[in-house]
């Protein structure tokens, strides 16, 4: 197995499968209804819809990097906007997105050359833009950020039952 099969293997168990860490994404977000979504049971902290939108933007993000694109803020901001007025279609079409997004990143890195998995993203480092990090860091790093806002969801999820 090559370093590339193994880091698209770990983001394929985090949104999909059996990861390590614990629910895949999609295991947390079955079952979430849109007015489960857009709750806001802590003040001031992410909804589970933005906190989709933001991981749906990150990997795209990340999809554009790969394929040339020099390293910026998602194409819809670092934490879109959700509706107003959430409806459960358009939470199934953020959904939608998402998975689509995943396989959009997953189908670039199948393609990527092992060989530049060590060159560094866009220069100088930054935290905000995510940049001056090699491919690795940033391949891994899409996976650990999604752990880390999985975390939060399956406590909002709690938060939000009935």
């Amino acid at each position: 197995m090559t370093e590339i099969d193994r880091i698209a293997d770990e983001l394929a168990r985090a949104h999909d499968g059996d990861p390590w860490h614990g629910s895949s994404a999609r295991t947390l977000l079955s079952g979430v209804s849109a007015a489960q979504a857009a709750a806001r049971p802590i003040p001031n902290a992410h909804t589970i819809w933005e906190l989709v939108l933001h991981m749906t933007g990150w990997r795209r993000e990340v999809t554009r990097r790969l394929g040339g694109g020099a390293p910026a803020q998602p194409a819809g901001g670092d934490w879109p906007s959700m509706p107003t007025r959430p409806a459960e279609g358009a939470w199934r079409d953020v959904l939608a997105d998402f998975d689509a997004a995943h396989r959009e990143l997953a189908a670039v890195i199948a393609r990527l050359n092992p060989e530049r998995l060590d060159e560094v993203v866009g220069g100088e480092r930054s935290r905000e833009a995510g940049s001056g990090v090699s491919w690795y860091v940033m391949l891994h790093g899409v996976s650990q950020h999604d752990a880390y806002h999985l975390g939060q969801i399956a406590l909002l999820r709690k938060l939000t039952q009935s």
